[in-house]
Order: structure tokens, then sequence, then C-alpha cells
């Protein structure tokens, strides 16, 4: 299959609907075919289950928040709800879903909480089993109170992680049928503001992108306990750019060569290769995401190509990747997605 379909989410406070869908011609090496495909308040994060049956889509509805289900056409992208389910408050900021498509997790910035939900068979979420809320704060200005930025699973799945950026931790929840009871948080550098982690494909390292110190840290993780212990903390960005930039997403190759970290102001993806032995990172490169503010990524199924979303710029940008050398090139950065956020492909 040459044409690869994904998903937009993005912030709806200007002329987006919701979320878009949006074709990788491989063969062509290009993006195209932009349309609304569900018309939601700022679906700002998806997820795709793994067997492509069900998207799920954080959401607004007037003074709630919460989680939306869609069923996917496979064919030709196209949505069709089955359910929301959505608690007072804000709404959250970013949505993971199982291997099995049984359970949601969802993690918000507002609120400084992850929430749980288990799903039927058809998608239906149910109403939430647990609600955890963080407390704390840290000596940043944007550190007043926990501001949860990513919940998501350990690879076995035995164990649901939460970062958060306003209490600089990295909290590991046991989870037993979608109810969680917090096992261990890790403390990381003071003022660093985590706020995504990713885990290479062993099971053994993980890589958490900071916000706010523009950094990332290098962590082992016992798959056993769920405890996390730092290794190294790597920069993000040139030690000579002083002005404004705010760390965003992170992501790994599937062979477990090459992470890859987003850079909001910068705007820049930096490049980094991995020491299989001992985790650690080492620098290749910047690309420049051709716009402002590349606010997410996402490697496709080939793994031949990077797509970046520009918030400030409304932008899509296409990379060609090396597989050998983890670089990326530009091939086209003229697609118009209005305030993109996240991007998600269907998985092949």
């Amino acid at each position: 299959m040459t044409k690869l379909i994904g998903y937009i989410g993005t912030y709806t406070k200007g002329e987006s609907k919701g979320v878009y869908s949006f074709t990788l011609d491989t063969e062509a090496s290009k993006l195209g075919d932009v349309k609304a495909v569900a018309e939601l308040d700022n679906p700002t994060y998806v997820t795709v289950s793994n067997d492509n049956k069900t998207l799920y889509a954080v959401l607004k509805e007037d003074n709630e928040g919460g989680v939306a289900s869609y069923t996917i056409n496979t064919q030709t992208g196209e949505l069709s709800k089955v359910n929301s389910q959505v608690i007072d408050g804000a709404s959250p900021c970013h949505v993971s879903v199982d291997s099995e498509n049984r359970q949601v997790v969802t993690a918000n910035y507002h609120k400084g909480t992850i929430e749980s939900y288990l799903v039927d068979e058809d998608g239906t979420v149910n109403p939430a089993v647990s609600n955890m809320e963080h407390t704390g704060k840290g000596p940043h200005e944007r550190q007043e109170k926990p501001h949860t930025h990513f919940s998501g699973f350990t690879p076995d799945e035995k164990y649901v992680i939460a970062v958060d950026l306003g209490i600089d931790k990295v909290i590991t929840y046991k989870n037993e049928s979608g109810k969680l009871e917090e096992a261990h948080s890790l403390l990381v550098k003071a003022g660093s503001g985590p706020r995504h982690i990713t885990f290479h494909p062993n099971g053994k390292f993980a890589y958490v992108m900071t916000e706010l110190s523009n950094e990332v840290i290098t962590l082992s993780y016992n798959a056993e306990t769920g405890i996390f212990t730092e290794l190294q903390y790597i920069p993000t960005i040139p030690a000579d750019f002083t002005e404004n930039s705010q760390g965003s997403a992170i992501h790994i190759s599937s062979d477990g060569r090459f992470v890859y970290a987003g850079n909001r102001g910068h705007n820049s993806i930096a490049v980094f290769s991995v020491n299989q032995d001992n985790g650690e990172l080492a620098f290749v490169e910047y690309t420049s995401t051709e716009g402002n503010w590349p606010r997410d990524f996402v490697l496709d199924p080939s793994e031949n190509f990077i797509v970046a979303s520009n918030q400030e710029s409304s932008n899509l940008v296409l990379f060609s990747r090396d597989s050998e050398t983890g670089k990326l090139t530009l091939i086209q950065s003229d697609v118009s997605v209005p305030d993109p956020v996240c991007v998600k492909f269907l998985n092949v």
C-alpha cells in the first residue's frame, strides 16, 4: 500500500473544525488529501488503537472535558462517533490506549490529574474508574501547581506512567483492571518541566523530553518494580540559543537506534543516536521544521519518513529519514492544516 492514512489533532480556537485526516503517498513522497473528519472542540491529542478500529480524541464540551471514541473506516479514513465521557473542568491534553483496546488513559495539564477508562469491544468508553490527582509545585513560574502532560503504558502494560511538568515528576502507577495505584515516583531536576516519555524497544531505557529546560533525560527502567533511575541529561537546543524555546514531542525509532525531540521556538527536531549498551544519547543534528512551534511529529509505519506539525504556522512538514544515520531531509512543507497539535498514522 503506497497511500498511508494519518490523523491530526488540532486546537479549534481559529479555523479548525476538529480532527483532520491526511494521506502520505510513500511512492510519490507526498502529503495530501487533508480533510476534516470529526467536528469537536479542541481535540488536541488523538491516538489510534493497535487494530485500527478506534480513534480516541481528547475533547472539550462546555465546562467539561474528557475523551471521545470514533470508529475508523480504514479504506477512506472517515470517522464515526461511538461515544464520549466527560467530567467537570478543563479538557485533557493527552490520551493513550493499551494494545488490546480495552483501556484508555488521559492526562490533564490544567487539573494535574490522570484518568483511566475501561473500553468495551465496540470502542464505547465507560465512565472513569480512576482519577489520580497530583500535588506539589516546582521552582519555575509555570510550576505553581501540578501540570500532568502525558499518561501512557509501560511496554508490558503492567504500569501506567504519568509525566508531570508542574512538579518535575515521572510517576509509576500499578494498573489493576484499569484501577491505578501509585507505585513509585521519580523526582527529576528542579525546574526542568518533564513533558513526554518514550520507551526504548528493549524496555530497559526510557527518554523524557523536558519542556522548560529543553533537555532529554535518559532513564534506566526496571520492568519488575516500575522504578526509573536517571542516567543522563542532554540538551536539545544549541547552548548559544537564548530566545524562548520549549521542548515538545519525543519519539524513538522501532530499532531503538535514534531518538527525535521537538523544539518549539528553536523550531527544530533534534536527532540523537542511542548507545545500545548503556542507553545514553549522542547528538547527531538539528533539522529545521520549516515553520513555527513544532508541537508534534510522527514516524510513518515504514519509518522512512517523519511528518511534523507546526502549530503557529499551521503547516505539516514531510521529511525523509535515513535509517542508517538517523538524519532527516526536507521534502515538503506547504501542507496547510489549521492549528495542528498531534499527528498519528494508522498502523500497517
